[in-house]
């Protein structure tokens, strides 16, 4: 069995290679939406045409970009939601509430600081993991059955 992955939320740390390294072996393919920050902000209109007002230069960039993101999470088996310390990722939250409305397991990501402000988010997902390891041991029990050594 093929696991597709779509791993979503915060772009500011490795958190996405350390999944992939570490399910490296296993069948499983990743997706992501665009993490380059300023590809992704600035599409829009690198794409389409200058705007004069920054509403209408971010609505074009996120348009082009939910492209991407809704085909990545409605293919995905599994959607991993990253919530990261630095920003808040409203984005992630629409990512993560898009895929339990379609019915996708999901996992969330984040440190004990969101647990209160992201209680509704973990209330979907069928795993809260703190740490990537603990995304890639998930990934491999349900893969293999197998437990962490």
């Amino acid at each position: 069995m093929t696991l597709r992955v779509y791993l979503s939320g915060e772009i500011h740390t490795d958190w996405r290679e350390q999944i992939i390294e570490g399910a490296a072996g296993l069948d499983v393919s990743f997706q992501s939406p665009v993490t380059d920050h300023a590809a992704s902000d600035d599409c829009g209109v690198a794409i389409l045409g200058a705007e004069e007002k920054k509403f209408w230069h971010d609505r074009k960039g996120a348009q082009i970009n939910a492209i991407r993101t809704r085909k990545g999470i409605e293919e995905a088996d599994v959607v991993v939601v990253r919530f990261g310390e630095k920003y808040k990722q409203w984005n992630a939250a629409f990512d993560a509430g898009y895929a339990a409305a379609l019915g996708k397991s999901l996992i969330v990501l984040h440190g004990e600081d969101h647990q209160h402000a992201l209680k509704e988010v973990d209330a979907a997902a069928l795993a809260v993991a703190q740490e990537p390891s603990q995304v890639v041991d998930i990934l491999r029990y349900v893969l293999t059955g197998s437990l962490p050594g």
